[in-house]
C-alpha cells in the first residue's frame, strides 16, 4: 500500500460541507487533503441542488416562451439539459479551482478509516494510505430506496430523474415533499402529465397549511394530479411504461406512467466501507453520527458535518458546520447555533421558512404576535405578474423580537435571508419596520409584515396601560 505524505486535516467528501471544510482548513494554514470517490462538488453540484435548480429555471423560461411561440417541449428540454450540464460543469470547475488555488491536495477514491489517524484510499485496484492529525467526515446522503420499488429501469431516484435525455410523456411521483414537488412541477411545465402520491394528508407536509395552499393551487393549475393518503405497494414494468399499484382508504388503485420517481427522503452515507465501527465512532439509532456543539465525534480529533449528523439535510447547514468544525480544529471556540437555518422550496410560488412557526409557538405556549402582508398589492410583484403569496412574521409578544418567519411567493428564496439575519441578530419587528426598503421592491412586503406585527404589539401595550391598578 502506497504511503502518502501525512496531513493536518483530512476531509472525506467534497460536497458543500466537504469542500468548504477543506478550503477553510487550507486558508487557516493547515496542510489539507480531500478525498472524493466520485466527482468534486458531490451530490449537490452534480445530481442535486445545482442541476435541479437549473432545470427548474429552464422550465419557467420555457413556460414563458411558449406563450409567444410554438417551441416543442422536447426540443426545449434538450436545450434545458445542455444548459443544466453547462452550469454543473462551471460550478464543479469553480470548486476544483478554489481547492487547488488554496493548496488542497485532491485525492480520488473510496476512503476507509483503518485507524484513528489513518485512512486507506482505494481506486481501481490501487491502495494508498494517508495519516492525518484531524479528520472531517462529510460523506453526505443518498436517496432512500423502497423495498417494494427498487431503483432500476423505469423506477427512478432523483439522480436519474435529473438526467433523462427526453421529456417523459407521464410521470408518477411517490412522495410529495419538496423534492417531489420541485421536480414534479418542473416536468409538468415541460408538458409531462404528472401524478404525485403522498402518504400524508398534504403535499409539502413540513409546511403549515396556509403556506402550502398557494403552491397546491399552482400545482393544480399546472395540471398535476395530487393523491394524498396514498401508499405505493408495487410496480409492474413494461417495455415503454409501468403500472404502479397503491393503497388509499384501504382500497387498491393503480396509475400508469412512463416512469415512476421515488422521493421519500434521503439516507446518510455512514454505512458501507467508511470504517466508523472499526474505529469506534459513536452512532445514534437512526444511523447518524453523534457530535457535540463543535461537530466533534466521540473521537475528539474526528469531526462530522452535514447530512450524516442530526438536523435537516441542507447544503448550507453543511457549509456552516464545516466552518465551525475547522475553526475548532484550529483551536477557536466556535460552536454551532441552529436557531436560524432557512429552508427553501423552489416551487412556484417559492416557499421559505426560518426559525419558529406559528404552530410550534402554540405547541410551546409561547405568547407571540403574527404580522402578515400580501404580495397581491406589492408594485414589484404585480409588475412581475406574480401577486400570489404572503410574508408571515412571528414575534415575541412582550419584546417584539423576531422568532420566526415564513414566505410563500416570488423570490422567497432570496427574501428569507433578511429575516434569517433578523433572527440571528435578535432584531425586533420595530427594527425591520423602521428599516428603509427601496421602492418598488419585494422586500417592502417584509417591512409591511413587520409594521403589522408592531401595530398589534403597540395595541396590546396600550390596552395594558389603560387597565386601572
Amino acid at each position: 500500500m502506497n504511503q502518502l505524505n501525512p496531513v493536518d486535516t483530512l476531509v472525506i467528501g467534497s460536497g458543500p460541507g466537504g469542500y468548504m471544510a477543506a478550503l477553510k482548513s487550507a486558508q487557516l494554514g493547515m496542510k489539507t487533503a480531500v478525498v472524493e470517490r466520485d466527482q468534486i462538488g458531490g451530490v449537490c453540484t452534480h445530481v442535486g441542488c445545482i442541476p435541479s435548480k437549473a432545470l427548474i429555471a429552464e422550465s419557467h423560461r420555457y413556460n414563458t416562451y411558449k406563450q409567444w411561440n410554438n417551441t416543442a417541449a422536447s426540443i426545449s428540454f434538450e436545450h434545458a439539459q445542455a444548459f443544466k450540464q453547462a452550469v454543473v460543469n462551471k460550478q464543479s470547475g469553480g470548486v476544483n479551482y478554489l481547492l487547488k488555488s488554496a493548496g488542497v491536495t485532491i485525492l480520488t477514491g473510496e476512503a476507509s478509516l483503518i485507524g484513528e489517524h489513518t485512512v486507506a484510499i482505494k481506486k481501481a485496484g490501487t491502495d494508498q494510505k494517508l495519516s492525518f492529525k484531524h479528520a472531517v467526515l462529510a460523506t453526505g446522503s443518498r436517496p432512500i430506496e423502497l423495498q417494494a420499488l427498487p431503483f432500476g429501469g423505469r423506477i427512478l431516484s432523483s439522480t436519474e430523474a435529473l438526467s433523462l435525455s427526453q421529456i417523459p410523456t407521464s410521470l408518477v411521483i411517490i412522495g410529495g415533499g419538496y423534492i417531489g414537488v420541485e421536480l414534479g412541477q418542473m416536468y409538468a411545465k415541460f408538458a409531462t402529465k404528472v401524478t404525485i402520491l403522498e402518504g400524508g394528508g398534504q403535499v409539502l407536509p413540513g409546511f403549515e397549511a396556509d403556506l402550502a395552499a398557494p403552491v397546491i393551487r399552482q400545482l393544480n393549475d399546472d395540471g398535476i394530479t395530487i393523491i394524498t393518503g396514498a401508499i405505493a405497494i408495487k410496480a409492474e414494468q413494461h417495455a415503454d411504461s409501468l403500472t404502479l399499484h397503491y393503497l388509499k382508504n384501504q382500497e387498491q388503485h393503480l396509475v400508469k406512467a412512463e416512469y415512476a420517481l421515488v422521493t421519500v427522503g434521503r439516507k446518510a452515507n455512514t454505512d458501507g466501507n467508511l470504517g466508523l465501527g472499526h474505529i469506534g465512532v459513536q452512532m445514534s439509532s437512526n444511523g447518524l453520527i453523534e457530535t457535540d456543539e463543535q461537530c466533534r465525534t466521540s473521537i475528539p480529533h474526528i469531526f462530522a458535518i452535514g447530512d450524516i449528523v442530526k438536523g435537516p439535510a441542507l447544503a448550507h447547514k453543511a457549509s456552516y458546520e464545516a466552518k465551525v468544525a475547522v475553526e475548532a480544529i484550529a483551536g477557536e471556540s466556535s460552536a454551532v447555533d441552529y436557531k436560524a437555518i432557512p429552508l427553501v422550496v423552489f416551487s412556484e410560488p417559492e416557499l421559505a421558512s426560518v426559525g419558529l412557526t406559528e404552530t410550534e409557538c402554540k405547541a410551546k405556549a409561547i405568547p407571540v404576535v403574527i404580522g402578515k402582508s400580501s404580495f397581491s398589492i406589492n408594485g414589484r410583484s404585480l409588475a412581475l405578474k406574480a401577486p400570489e403569496g404572503f410574508v408571515k412574521m412571528i414575534a415575541d409578544q412582550a419584546s417584539g423580537i423576531v422568532m420566526g418567519a415564513q414566505i410563500v411567493g416570488v423570490e422567497a428564496s432570496t427574501l428569507i435571508s433578511e429575516l434569517t439575519l433578523a433572527i440571528e441578530m435578535g432584531a425586533t419587528v420595530e427594527d425591520l419596520a423602521l428599516t428603509i426598503h427601496p421602492h418598488p421592491t419585494l422586500g417592502e412586503v417584509i417591512m409591511e409584515a413587520a409594521e403589522n406585527a408592531l401595530r398589534k404589539i403597540m395595541k396590546d401595550r396600550n390596552k395594558e396601560k389603560a387597565v386601572p391598578n
